[in-house]
């Protein structure tokens, strides 16, 4: 018998990926499935990015590049960051990294042993409680809650900090949630973590420039009483429409810098090389088709409000970036997983159930808008149908 280490049943999973697997298959199988349970852009790459690669594998850029990054990309990164939010960076801080997951893995793997704690957003990104508890150490939830516009309260979140915790995760703007934490809530979690100068900080910034109604996304690399200590994850997969790609990139306090670099060397030794040339085009080139997408989302966003608030026992909650609403269906007596799996097996809309972000995600489920206005407004109908006939099972 082969002996895997025990770590291994611990890890979880994405079931965002079991859902589309399963509408794949009933697609497969002649259904009509309307997919709102992946979260990614229904895009095209721009162009411009697409020429950039191509150009790269021409010009004979096959090779291995440094671990960290080729330079010009670090370097695009850093004038973004700076043209954007305001922030100097050093490109030597910079780590260019095969999605935004890596930084993920990395920054838990960093700090999780058994004994440690790790507070992570609940209902949030499964990929935080999985790798935590891969690593031995506890998963300490931060509830993310409607009442709070699906915002972390800093008072709460300051208050689950023990000697034992090594590292805190933040996401704003949320996946699942949509949800914004605005400035006054960001200082007052600032503030409160100098009293506790030994906690790492990991935000994930990765739909930074998703944001509706003129809220402003306040990035926590703007706060210089903590660069010391905090980890910034971001990519070019949401805003460029660039899932497949892998490419992200992250920024790292210089004393963890090269912990970083030797996991990279470990592990996937260095970011394909034709997708960073990509990004410096994403990043230097024109933003045009990143603001048309955002206006499409916006309208999509006020279309799945709109129509989630007429239905049967369901309300919804004004998401305030990403691409994502998070309905509260408790009052429908369904239970969240229960709905999403009839909803996909019986009226043909793909879902994603919220405990699947957590234990806090209970009576919600995740829908994305990254599909069409026309799709979404047919899977309403159905939603609609479907809850006014089905009794909760």
């Amino acid at each position: 018998m082969l002996h895997v280490v025990p770590a291994f049943a611990r890890i979880g999973e994405e079931n965002a990926f079991a859902v589309l697997a399963r509408a794949t298959d009933l697609q497969r199988q002649g259904r009509d499935i309307i997919n709102l349970g992946i979260g990614q852009p229904d895009f095209q790459t721009p162009g411009h990015i697409v020429e950039a690669a191509i150009k790269a594998l021409r010009d004979g850029h096959h090779g291995y590049t440094p671990a960290t990054g080729i330079l010009p990309l670090r370097e695009a990164i850093t004038a973004d960051l700076h043209r954007r939010l305001n922030v100097d960076v050093s490109p030597e801080l910079v780590m260019v990294v095969p999605g935004g997951k890596v930084t993920m893995y990395m920054a838990i793997l960093m700090f999780g042993e058994p004994g440690a704690e790790i507070m992570y957003p609940d209902p949030g990104f499964p990929i935080y409680r999985s790798m935590i508890e891969y690593t031995g150490a506890t998963p300490i939830p931060v509830p993310i809650r409607e009442e709070n516009g699906f915002a972390f309260s800093a008072e709460e979140t300051l208050s689950l900090i023990t000697p034992k915790t090594r590292l805190l995760i933040l996401n704003s703007p949320a996946n699942p949630t949509g949800g914004v934490t605005p400035k006054a809530e960001i200082d007052a979690l600032v503030k409160g973590l100098e009293k506790h100068p030994d906690v790492a900080i990991m935000s994930d910034e990765i739909y930074g420039q998703m944001t509706y109604d003129g809220e402003v996304h306040q990035t926590l690399l703007a706060y210089p009483q903590i660069r010391d200590r905090l980890i910034l994850l971001d990519g070019a997969s949401k805003t460029y429409a660039m899932t497949g790609w892998r490419l992200g990139w992250s920024v790292w306090p210089k004393a963890l810098y090269e912990n970083a670099r030797k996991l990279a060397v470990n592990s996937f030794s260095c970011t394909n090389a034709a997708t960073q040339f990509a990004g410096i085009a994403a990043l230097e080139g024109p933003q045009d088709a990143v603001h048309a997408m955002l206006k499409e989302f916006d309208a999509r966003r006020k279309i799945v409000v709109e129509g989630l608030n007429g239905l049967p026992n369901v309300s919804a909650a004004t998401p305030k970036g990403a691409f994502y609403a998070f309905p509260n269906i408790s009052k429908t007596g369904w239970k969240a997983k229960k709905l999403a799996s009839a909803l996909l097996e019986e009226a043909g809309v793909a879902t994603i159930g919220g405990p699947d972000f957590g234990v806090h995600g209970e009576g919600y489920i995740r829908l994305s808008y990254a599909n069409s206005a026309d799709n979404i407004r047919k899977a309403l109908a159905r939603m609609g149908e479907f809850l006014a006939s089905a009794k909760p099972t």
